[in-house]
Parts: C-alpha cells; structure tokens; sequence
C-alpha cells in the first residue's frame, strides 16, 4: 500500500539535513535517522529484510554443521577413524552411514515412514510434525506482530501460561455443547493472552518501559500466579488431589483429533493426533496475512515499525498502536495455551505447560523473517525436527542435543546475513556487479 493510496505522508517525512558543495549543484538529500534507536531494534530490522534465499542458506549450513557433529559423536566413526591411514575407505562409509542414517530417520519421523505397512501407518510422521508445529505457529505469529512493531515480545512464556489457565478454567467448569465448548474455552485463551500481553503495551505506552524487560518480568508473575492456584484447593487444584495439577477437561471442550474424524466417515481406527487446532494455526495466519496485507491497521502498524518518530509526525497515534499490538500478539501467544490444554494435555496441565513453547516462538518467528507465512513454514520446519528428533534418537542413538543444535545453528546464521553471503560470496543487497555498472557512474564514482 503505497502513501499515495492511504493519504498519508512518507514514513521518512521529518525535514532532511540538506548538504550543498557548490552553488548551482543539487543539494544531496541525507536521510535522516532516528538517533535514539536501539541497536537490537536495528538489528531486528536487519534480520527482517533478510531473503527468502539466505534463509534456506541458512537451513542449509545449520544442517551441514549438524552432520559434522554427527559424525564427530558417532562411535563407528571414532572407531574407524583409529586406522584412517590404513585403511581411509573405512572412515568415510562411516562418516557416511551415520549422517544419512540419521537424516533417513529424521525424515522418516517426520514426513513419510516408508518402512512402515500402510498407508495409515506411513503417514502418521506428517501427523506428528503438524501436532508438533500448531503451538509453534500461533505463539510465533504473535512474536512475529510484535516484532513488526517494533516491539521485543519474550513474554510468550507467562501469555501462554495465563491463557492454558483460562481456557482450562473453561474447560472443566462449564459443561457446554460440543463445538461451542471449545469454541469458548479457546475464546477464553485469546482473552487471558490478550490481556497479559496488553499489560506491556500499556506500561510501555504510557511510561516509556522496555517491553523486554516488562515481557521477563510477567513470565515469572504468571508462574508463580499459575503455580499458586495449582497448589490450592478450590483455584486450579483437582479436587482431592494433593499434586499441583488442574482437573480434566470436560469431553465436549477437547478439540477433535484426525483420528475420530478418520473413525466418523468409516475408516480405520488410527492414533493420530492433530487436532483442530491445527485449522486455527491457519486461520490465524491467514488473519494475520491479511491484517499487514490488506488493513490500514497494518499499515500503522508496519510504519510504527520501521519509523514510530515519523509516524508520529504523519498523524499516528504511536502510543495506541502499541498497546492494541501487544492485546493483539498477547491473544495470537494465548492460542497456543488453547491447544496445549485443549489438544495436548486435555487431562489436566501443570505449570510447565508452556513447554518451552514461548522462547520457541523467537526462533520461528525470526526464521520466518516476522512475515505470516514464513512463521508458517518455519513452524512446520521445528515441529519437523521435533517429532523427527526423538526417532533419530531411537534408531540411530544420536543426542536429542543434536536437534537442539540444529535449531541454534540456523537462529545463529539467521542472525548474520553478512555470514551467510560470505560463506555462499553471496553479493551485498544493493550492489551492482562490476560487470554491469554503467561507464558514467563509474567515473562520477572515480571523480569523487
């Protein structure tokens, strides 16, 4: 959407700083820059105009180091490696035999298992994956509308947490119909985020506090908030239980899985687990797509972004921006309560519900370089590795570590484009090759 079609002026409208050398010669415009910007916003905004291809670069030399890891972990390589100058051949089929050993199985838990009789039995892996990712691609797309705005959202720990409390509430108090039960209890986690996560656009919109540190902060309020209630009788504990764990949800708040649905149109029974919360996921990204795409709260939204001082300037309200941002990131992080306890753990969930979920959702959404279907894609992409990390681990004996690493290798290059394109001499964004440069810029550039 261009300033044309809005009415609205330039993001870059502030009055440029005009150097003239020589009268008669046209002034040279210099943009002007925020000086007061933070260096990880700056970062930040680097990392989100990354391309497509230095992401699955990315991908690429985070997979590359993990089979050099693998191969350096395994025993028969270590083995073979002990007469390597007698016999080399022997070395490097182990070499081999441990890397694709491990990325067969990696695929073979997540996409498609081969190996198994069936169609029903071969395709569970993808189920696995999409079970995996649901949480993933909500929670990051929140993270990723934060991001947009400029703002640093690490508090999808206490959202989530907040929201699986309401939603679980929901669940197990209020025996409703079936599609409306978990229509409302999921209702209820959107409500619960929302609100958690707008708490920090108000504290920051209406005192100056940094969002990272208001975002640490509630994580640890809503443990212990949530931690609480579990330990007591007549809050969130089960009724005659002694743990700190909540009730089970009523049967008609659970979401439906593929299994019964596969069972309701006369197939086979089948243990596959995604559920409905999977079609959220997606309905979420599409809202999210179309809310940057097609909406001129997105529009305020990306300029806030890339400029809150000019976007002032042309009329926004910054201030408003960032709270409605937070309520909005908040609710998007609370769906993934929603599957957790109404997907997941639909017997009762503990303070660890979250599972790690929140800080999660950083990687993705910074894999997915802040856009919505990029949080898509790079959510299927870890759930990928989650559900392939544990066969990998059961077939092939490799570290559940390894998948760890393989995830903190592509956060680290997705964190340093200039890395990736000298690794892969990858030209600078912008640059024109020499070969292509017109002769008169070339000698204005000599000139100078």
């Amino acid at each position: 959407m261009s300033d044309k079609e809005t009415g609205a002026a330039p993001l870059h409208s502030e009055t440029p700083d005009l150097e003239t050398e020589e009268p008669g010669q046209a002034p040279n415009v210099v943009a002007s820059r925020e000086p007061d910007e933070p260096v990880f916003t700056r970062v930040l905004r680097e990392i989100m105009s990354g391309s497509a291809l230095l992401t699955v670069l990315a991908i690429v030399l985070a997979l590359v180091v993990a089979a050099v890891l693998i191969a350096a972990t395994d025993s028969g390589v270590q083995a073979a490696a002990g007469y390597f100058f007698a016999r080399p051949g022997d070395t490097f089929q182990a070499i081999w035999d441990s890397v694709s050993g491990a990325y067969v199985s990696l695929f073979q838990g997540s996409i498609w298992n081969f190996a198994r009789p069936g169609f029903a039995n071969q395709i569970k892996p993808l189920t696995e994956t999409l079970t995996f990712a649901t949480p993933l691609i909500v929670a990051g797309l929140g993270v990723a509308l934060a991001f947009r705005v400029g703002l640093f959202n690490i508090g999808g720990r206490g959202q989530i947490i907040i929201a699986a409390a309401v939603s679980a509430w929901i669940a197990w108090s209020f025996p409703m119909p079936p599609v409306i039960a978990f229509l409302v209890a999921t209702l209820g986690a959107i409500v619960g985020g929302a609100l958690w996560g707008g708490i920090v656009g108000l504290l920051k919109a209406r005192t100056g506090a940094h969002e990272v540190i208001i975002t640490i902060m509630l994580n640890f309020v809503a443990l212990q908030l949530v931690s609480y209630g579990l330990r007591t009788q007549g809050l969130l504990q089960a009724q005659g239980s002694n743990n700190p764990r909540s009730p089970a949800d009523l049967p008609n708040a659970v979401y439906p899985d593929l299994s019964q649905l596969v069972t309701a149109l006369g197939g086979p029974p089948t243990s596959y687990r995604v559920h409905v919360g999977f079609i959220i996921a997606i309905l979420a990204t599409l809202a999210v797509w179309y809310l940057f795409a097609r909406s001129s709260t997105g529009f305020r939204f990306k300029a806030v972004g890339e400029n809150p001082r000019a976007a002032r300037t042309a009329g926004i309200n910054v201030n408003a921006v960032y709270i409605l941002a937070m309520l909005m990131a908040g609710g998007l992080v609370g769906l993934a309560g929603a599957d957790q306890v109404l997907g997941n753990t639909t017997t009762g969930f503990s303070a660890g519900v979250d599972a790690g979920i929140g800080f999660d959702a950083i990687t993705v959404a910074l894999l997915g370089r802040s856009r919505p279907w990029g949080v898509f894609f790079s959510g299927l992409l870890f759930g990928a590795l989650q559900a392939g990390g544990y066969t990998m681990q059961a077939a092939q004996q490799i570290p559940i570590d390894i998948v760890l690493v393989i995830q903190s290798v592509i956060v680290l290059f997705i964190a340093a484009p200039p890395l990736v394109r000298t690794v892969f001499r990858l030209p600078k964004p912008g640059s024109v090759p020499k070969g292509r440069r017109r002769p008169g810029r070339a000698i204005e550039g000599a000139a100078k």
